[in-house]
């Protein structure tokens, strides 16, 4: 059964991955304290994640909760919208989403980075994907499953022809979750091993590679 549908994530896997996520765990870390007594604990989920674990945490640990997910959240598109500035696509990106829309495949773009920062690095991203939904479209961005399946929905994809495609685990996570095939691509800063480890169907070096392979599977 060939792939008719992909579901791509955006930084590391169409864009060059600026995002410094340990900086802004820091950050989150140190906003948390003014609203936290005692201290938060250290974080030990992904950013998004580990802001709603603080978000409920507040009114149990005696914290003034007004405002922390605001601040939060607003922190955090600040760190995106700056690494957005010095964001650039892949050289591959463009051509590879044209040439799969050429061959008769549908294409959407999921991810937990904001609207504005995607746009600011692919201003004409809607030319070349027939959706795309980052976190602020959706109730609970991935590895909730529903976010990939309401792009696949958009696009009127079957699961059983659709693609999740990713540089990091939770995008395989995601994939599962939803039913989907997935591959991982080690152009963000996650390896061959963790992929494997977390299940992929594909690795490859980038999406380049991926689509290459796919190919030559039959599989396009």
């Amino acid at each position: 059964m060939k792939i008719e549908s992909f579901v791509f994530d955006f930084d590391g896997t169409l864009a060059v991955l600026r995002l410094d996520f340990a900086e802004m765990k820091r950050r989150l870390s140190t906003l948390a304290r003014s609203y936290f007594a005692p201290p938060p604990p250290r974080p030990f989920l992904p950013v998004l994640e580990w802001l709603d674990w603080l978000d409920r945490s507040i009114p149990k640990t005696g914290g003034r909760s007004s405002g922390f997910r605001r601040e939060a959240l607003a922190l955090i598109s600040e760190m995106e919208l700056q690494a957005a500035k010095n964001g650039e696509l892949f050289p591959f990106a463009r051509p590879l989403l044209k040439a799969l829309a050429q061959k008769g495949a549908k294409t959407a773009i999921i991810t937990r980075n904001c609207e504005a920062a995607v746009r600011l690095v692919f201003p004409d991203i809607s030319d070349y994907c027939s959706a795309f939904l980052s976190r602020d479209h959706v109730l609970s961005p991935k590895p909730d499953p529903a976010h990939l399946i309401q792009a696949l929905d958009a696009i009127g994809a079957d699961l059983r022809t659709a693609i999740m495609i990713g540089d990091h685990p939770l995008d395989i996570e995601t994939g599962k979750s939803a039913g989907v095939m997935t591959a991982g691509v080690c152009s963000g800063n996650t390896g061959k091993d963790e992929f494997i480890t977390a299940g992929a169907d594909w690795v490859a070096r980038d999406c380049k590679e991926l689509i290459e392979l796919l190919c030559e599977e039959g599989m396009i």
